[in-house]
């Protein structure tokens, strides 16, 4: 193989392998901003309940108070009663009193529905309380892992940017050149492998006298189409296995 074209192919896979890690390096804020705003938003949901829990037990506390008054009001009612002198007054004294009686009834069926919010808001407080720690531990073990991925990938970042120079120095200059002038128009992917004819990389197919040529490796050949520098994969024989089952070429 053109050594030129044994590192260029190598080169292209260790820029592939960079930008991919650029790529997760460059994600992971995001992921953990992500994370960070499950975990905030959970815990806001959690303070909204608790802080609507204490206003219903208030509001129940409030109109338990109205109740009271009102049955306080009744009971002077039903004294004075006795106190009235016609049978018109005693009339109005009674209708007031089932005015206030029916009063009553309306805020006890508010109490009643207060009753209902407040045994749901209790269960959902009581839930997130028992999950709160573990979802501060299950974000922050996330975190953790995100974190030391990202360590991971700037390690080895380094170590593929270190082959990266290795390999551009050991290319000859005019193919370095090509290599990063097709690379700056193609996104990043100046190789294409030529397969049954044809440029893998844009489809179009190639001249037999350039494919036969590419099939050698020994020379640095371009697609006539897309630019792209080719190279040529080598298939692998089909393997079958013997009587005795042994893996053996086909045609053997």
């Amino acid at each position: 193989m053109h050594p030129d074209l044994k590192n260029v192919i190598e080169l292209q896979q260790v820029d592939a392998k960079i930008a991919g890690l650029a790529m997760q390096i460059e994600a992971l804020p995001a992921q953990i901003q992500t994370l960070q705003a499950q975990l905030d938003n959970f815990i806001h949901a959690h303070e909204e309940r608790k802080k609507r829990l204490a206003a219903n037990q208030k509001e129940r506390k409030d109109l338990e108070g109205d109740v009271k008054v009102i049955q306080e009001r009744i009971a002077k009612h039903k004294d004075q009663l006795y106190q009235v002198k016609t049978n018109e007054q005693y009339r109005a004294m009674l209708k007031e009193i089932e005015g206030e009686e029916a009063n009553i009834r309306k805020i006890e069926d508010q109490i009643l529905e207060e009753m209902i919010e407040a045994e749901d808001l209790q269960k959902l407080v009581q839930e997130a309380a028992a999950r709160l720690e573990g979802e501060k531990a299950r974000v922050a073990s996330e975190i953790k892992r995100l974190e030391s991925e990202r360590q991971a990938d700037l390690e080895e970042r380094g170590r593929l940017q270190v082959r990266r120079q290795e390999l551009q120095t050991a290319l000859s200059e005019p193919v370095r050149d090509l290599y990063e002038r097709i690379r700056g128009v193609r996104r990043g992917v100046a190789l294409a492998e030529a397969r049954d004819g044809l440029c893998t990389a844009c489809h179009v197919r190639l001249r037999p006298q350039a494919y036969n040529e590419v099939q050698t490796n020994e020379s640095l050949l371009t697609c006539d189409s897309c630019g792209r520098i080719l190279y040529y994969v080598e298939a692998v024989p089909a393997q079958t296995e013997d009587s005795g089952g042994q893996k053996a070429k086909a045609g053997v």
